[in-house]
């Protein structure tokens, strides 16, 4: 049976119409069913309007998306009706398979954490994101929901990304380096050096300490650090990108030589725009909690909600709630799918 994924209407820049017509596109394309979340009519409208076909997608009423200018323990509270906490409390009930927000990141984290519930024994789910290289990508755990953490949150970080590059990426021993100022076991603070202990002794294919200029190279396939360094190595990587494409287009335009140039290398600079592109994963898994969640970004098209879906859809698939809860269960570090 095809897996059932809600999708918060509301939730991001571009909300409702790319969300609408990301969804018809994932049912149509993926082969899965979508739980809309949002006002019924208005939706209803726009894809008569937009001429988007509605089959295989149910609505659930919200009259309002999260209010971005509010607190996130909002969700919990005033903003608990809102389309995402609506979302969240069907998915917390077992009415879908996944969820897809392209809303509020801390909203959905702290709705995710406390409305669907952690698994038993990890201390903070965290924000999964796959990060392009020249060779296969990374993941980066956490890449921004938890600023300030402890080596054994650390710990779990690795061994969910080890279980979600073998279940979904099908890596089959996925290298987990530990983000820090020199590859030396000594390097770092005391947060960087007892995490260093720690993954040494899991019995995960722990690489060692990874530097920042040696991670846009694939020097991993999970890079764990915590939110605070995660997000400031994603945010660089998205713009070091943006730029070099704009340098790359200032150059190629200078003159008519610089752009029969152009011309010539055109077809082969494709897989290099390909690869910075964000909407080609769609979004982020939050890993840790009871139930897949992908957060989407925020600015995201209908090209990105459509993979977003089709990420949830995996997630949903892969059994990996099971395996993280097993691993975390067995007291980790066993290294084993």
């Amino acid at each position: 049976m095809a897996n059932q994924i809600i999708v918060d209407a509301l939730g991001g820049d571009n909300a409702p119409l790319c969300n609408l017509q990301g969804a018809a596109d994932a049912v149509a394309e993926l082969g899965v069913g979508v739980t809309l979340v949002g006002p019924e009519q208005q939706l209803r409208a726009l894809a008569e309007q937009q001429g988007i076909s509605l089959a295989g997608i149910t609505f659930v009423q919200a009259d309002r998306g999260m209010d971005m200018h509010l607190p996130p323990t909002e969700i919990l509270k005033a903003q608990r009706d809102c389309s995402m906490g609506v979302a969240l409390d069907l998915l917390a009930a077992g009415k879908g398979d996944g969820l897809v927000s392209a809303g509020s990141t801390g909203a959905l984290v702290v709705g995710a954490t406390l409305i669907v519930g952690r698994i038993k024994g990890v201390k903070r789910p965290a924000i999964a994101t796959l990060v392009p290289t020249p060779g296969d990508p990374y993941l980066l755990v956490d890449s921004g929901a938890n600023a300030e953490c402890r080596p054994e949150m650390l710990m779990d970080f690795a061994v969910m990304g080890d279980r979600y590059m073998r279940l979904v990426r099908g890596v089959a021993s996925p290298r987990i380096g530990l983000l820090n100022v020199g590859t030396e076991d000594t390097k770092g603070d005391a947060l960087r050096q007892e995490t260093y202990r720690l993954l040494q002794a899991s019995g995960l294919n722990f690489i060692g300490n990874v530097e920042g200029r040696d991670v846009p190279g694939g020097a991993c396939d999970v890079l764990v650090t915590d939110g605070f360094a995660g997000n400031v190595v994603l945010k660089l990587t998205e713009g070091a990108g943006a730029a070099f494409v704009g340098m790359l287009k200032t150059a190629f335009y200078q003159n008519l030589k610089t752009k029969l140039g152009a011309l010539l290398v055109k077809n082969s600079l494709r897989p290099l725009k390909s690869m910075m592109d964000y909407s080609a994963e769609g979004g982020a898994p939050l890993l840790g909690v009871k139930a897949p969640v992908v957060k989407a970004h925020g600015s995201s098209n209908a090209v990105a909600v459509k993979n977003a879906i089709r990420q949830a859809d995996r997630f949903a698939g892969a059994g990996l709630i099971d395996a993280i809860n097993q691993a975390v269960a067995a007291g980790k570090g066993t290294g084993e799918a």
